[in-house]
């Protein structure tokens, strides 16, 4: 099934359809990155139900500091555009 979908995705590309990137990145946004940290919070949750509340305060570090990185990269992606074209400007 994933192979049929790679196939699809290529047939589109070399068709010269454009992917909707942008889709892609709000619906990861609005379904998938709310579930993801629901997920991480109900772990928390039950590990400092249990005590362990230094474990909980490692990871709640550990997690934000990945949110960090993951912010920095998409903010990275939207301006480097705008950096390459500053960078490498053809001036005719």
């Amino acid at each position: 099934m994933m192979s049929e979908t790679l196939w699809t995705v290529a047939a589109h590309a070399q068709a010269g359809a454009e992917i909707n990137t942008q889709g892609i990145i709000g619906f990861f946004l609005s379904k998938i990155a709310p579930i993801l940290l629901a997920i991480l919070g109900l772990i928390f949750i039950a590990r400092s139900n249990k005590g362990e509340v230094s474990r909980v305060l490692t990871s709640s570090t550990i997690a934000i500091i990945g949110i960090a990185f993951i912010a920095g990269a998409v903010v990275l992606v939207a301006v480097g555009s705008g950096l390459v074209d500053v960078l490498f400007s053809s001036e005719d």
